[in-house]
């Protein structure tokens, strides 16, 4: 099963390049019918495969079918054109393609790599690797399929376009066994500090963080063939807290920069101030990704191009009864009857995914969102424009403007759990009696107490399986990103009762706000960013709970982020990592401590032991484990009950009934510690960085750079 497990990977090597050229480290070659050759090869399809046939270490034949696959309305898409799912014409071809795969009945794999290897030769690359990856992940029977980073296949959604002129001419003079070095794109190259919002360019630009936003939505998308692949475990909840957490993380950042928290887009006809140039370009459409400027507006979309036709009133009718929802607790569904609406039908509705109780009335607003600010150059399709940065999960992130958007998105949610529908906590409903928090401290690698550190660090991202019609071998771009120390909790407690266990949940938030005074809850509250949650015994008498943040529930380590599958890929126990694609959702863990000052920004963390008779979820799949980091916070647990049956959250989800500000929040099983998050501003290589590279033995001058 190893070989075809890896014949199914090699489709996604070199996506831009046609199918019947070599893939793979080894130059395999797949051997393809004529019958599945794209019509601008099909005349010469024999002496293709002949050709690329003779440079080839392995044939992997390719079964014919007796019937092609059923993609004709797909292929209707332009090679040459970037690929959005928040295009109902986008979203249709998908499904069509995403049902053709999922059809193939279980464990015939060959038939699978044959209907997949048909999609690969006649499809737009980015529609196909949208389609494949969802397939893989949601099959049974290609779980030990890796599923390759999108900064490995697709690098120019995420790196400066300056790098890839060097790629390429670095991957043709310099031979594959030679070390090369790596291409140095620098931390500030889409603006100037001339443009107060580029302080925080740094975390909305972060590799890492865009491709956690990408993953997430693999697992979760908000359409497909298939409605279970849609209806997760408490999938509206799960996108609402995974929103508001980026909030959340971002206004942190924000207020470590001196700068206010985000504006939420509340009048959806006003100038929009940010401007945006992503410096980015696609190597698909041959185009660059447009910018904005600033103060330019929404417009009414008419692109039947792309099935999108809709105007600013049409999405504000819908805003209206999303609020009529929320203030009468009653989602109205279509045969005009009523259900209670609660947090998961109420992000259903707003998505809108196809789990959406009426999307007729309540339309598809968040989607629609991204399209309005993703075609505000080009509303009515009149210079043949794609959609910016704001079109595409894997590039969205970078603009300020998702952050304004997805504000009012979250503005909407806290609405509901502020409404009187919505009961607000007790004192006994955040209490867990007979626990007592005495003492919580952070331990950091530095050896100082409640202090944690941050600092720059380079490392490398090889960019070859994304560089089309070029030489083979490793190309590494060097980026720099955030990183911290590494920290641990030490926290005491008292348990006057017998034996139990209980969840600890960790969080976060500055101390004060951006006027430098003491919040009140209700708005600290939502400042609050989840560190960990985890569950753990607790012995009668005294205990001394010890947690290193490599351990978080909330992130994956750099390896998973990243998806290092060279360093995999020599592990003996490789057939054992079926759960390494799901895991590639995780908040990264270089990304988990907020910047801080260099003068120090002083948190509060807090902690809580919450009672585990009201945690705990009866999951029969339960005892499962997974074969690397779970990170189940954000993207809950691959075939399982979310693992926690509170609200996600929680205690901060939503206001109580008696406190006023965090002190009067803490019950016994509680406890608040102010810590101080430092900023070194100097720059380290990360360890793992190729160790083969020449660049270990040059000085700076004989580096690649980019120029700002």
């Amino acid at each position: 099963m190893a070989d075809i497990y890896r014949q199914l990977a090699l489709l996604l090597d070199h996506p831009k390049e046609t199918l019947i050229t070599p893939k793979g480290e080894e130059n395999a070659v797949f051997q393809l019918p004529e019958t599945y050759l794209p019509a601008e090869y099909a005349a010469n399809g024999v002496e293709l495969n002949n050709r690329f046939g003779d440079e080839a270490t392995e044939k992997i034949k390719v079964k014919e079918l007796s019937k092609l696959p059923q993609i004709s309305k797909a292929m209707e898409m332009p090679r040459d054109v970037d690929f959005s799912l928040f295009l109902p014409k986008h979203q249709e071809w998908s499904n069509e393609v995403i049902k053709a795969m999922l059809d193939v009945p279980q464990n015939q794999l060959e038939d699978f790599k044959s209907t997949c290897a048909y999609a690969r030769s006649n499809l737009n690359p980015q529609l196909f690797n949208y389609c494949y990856s969802i397939a893989l992940l949601h099959r049974p029977d290609t779980q030990k399929v890796r599923v390759n980073s999108l900064a490995e296949l697709f690098p120019e959604k995420f790196i400066n376009s300056q790098v890839f002129s060097p790629a390429r001419e670095s991957a043709a003079v310099i031979p594959s066994n030679v070390p090369r070095i790596p291409i140095i794109i620098p931390r500030d190259y889409t603006a100037s500090d001339l443009d107060e919002e580029h302080r925080v360019a740094y975390w909305r630009e972060d590799i890492g963080i865009n491709l956690h936003h990408w993953h997430w939505h693999l697992i979760f998308p908000f359409t497909a063939p298939d409605r279970a692949i849609v209806a997760k475990d408490r999938r509206g909840e799960i996108f609402y807290y995974a929103h508001q957490q980026i909030i959340a993380r971002f206004n942190c950042e924000r207020l470590c920069n001196s700068l206010q928290r985000v504006k939420k887009f509340n009048n959806w006809r006003e100038p929009i101030p940010e401007a945006y140039f992503p410096k980015l370009d696609s190597l698909t459409s041959a185009r660059g990704w447009a910018p904005r400027q600033a103060n330019m507006s929404w417009q009414d979309l008419n692109r039947p191009v792309d099935g999108l036709v809709i105007t600013i009133d049409q999405m504000e009718k819908w805003r209206r009864n999303i609020d009529d929802a929320i203030a009468s607790g009653k989602v109205i569904l279509p045969d005009g009857k009523t259900q209670d609406l609660d947090i998961d039908i109420l992000s259903n509705l707003l998505e809108s995914n196809i789990l959406s109780l009426n999307r007729e009335l309540y339309g598809s607003i968040h989607n629609n969102g991204h399209s309005f600010a993703a075609y505000m150059h080009d509303p009515e399709h009149k210079y043949l424009e794609s959609f910016s940065i704001m079109g595409d999960e894997a590039t969205t992130l970078r603009d300020p403007f998702f952050f304004r958007w997805h504000g009012w998105i979250d503005d909407v949610f806290h609405r509901h759990k502020e409404s009187p529908h919505v009961p607000r906590y007790t004192r006994d409903q955040l209490s867990n009696p007979g626990v007592q928090i005495v003492s919580i401290a952070i331990e950091s690698a530095t050896g100082q107490t409640n202090t944690l550190n941050t600092f720059w660090m380079t490392s490398d991202v090889d960019l070859s399986r994304g560089l089309d019609f070029s030489d083979r071998g490793p190309v590494y771009a060097r980026f720099t990103h955030l990183n911290h120390r590494p920290f641990g909790y030490v926290i005491k407690v008292i348990n006057t009762g017998s034996a139990r266990r209980t969840t600890v949940r960790i969080f976060m938030a500055p101390k004060f706000d951006e006027s430098n005074r003491n919040w009140i809850l209700s708005d600290q509250r939502k400042m609050f960013i989840e560190m960990d949650r985890f569950q753990i015994p607790l012995s009668a008498g005294e205990n001394t709970i010890t947690r290193q943040s490599t351990d978080s529930t909330l992130t994956i380590p750099f390896s998973q982020t990243f998806r290092d599958l060279s360093v995999q890929g020599s592990q003996p126990r490789r057939e054992e990592l079926e759960g390494f694609n799901f895991c590639g959702c995780g908040w990264p863990q270089h990304m988990l401590v907020p910047k801080g000052t260099e003068g120090g920004a002083v948190y509060q963390l807090f902690v809580m032991l919450s009672n585990y008779d009201f945690d705990s979820v009866d999951d029969p799949k339960a005892g499962i484990k997974l074969s690397c980091v779970e990170a189940s916070s954000f993207c809950g647990l691959k075939d399982r009950l979310y693992p926690d049956r509170r609200a996600m959250g929680y205690p901060f989800d939503r206001p109580t009934n008696y406190a006023r500000t965090i002190e009067e929040l803490l019950t016994s099983c509680m406890g608040l510690q102010e810590i101080t998050i430092r900023h070194q501003n100097i720059t380290e290589p990360n360890p793992r960085n190729n160790s083969k590279s020449i660049l270990n033995i040059l000085t700076k001058d004989n580096v690649w750079l980019i120029g700002r």
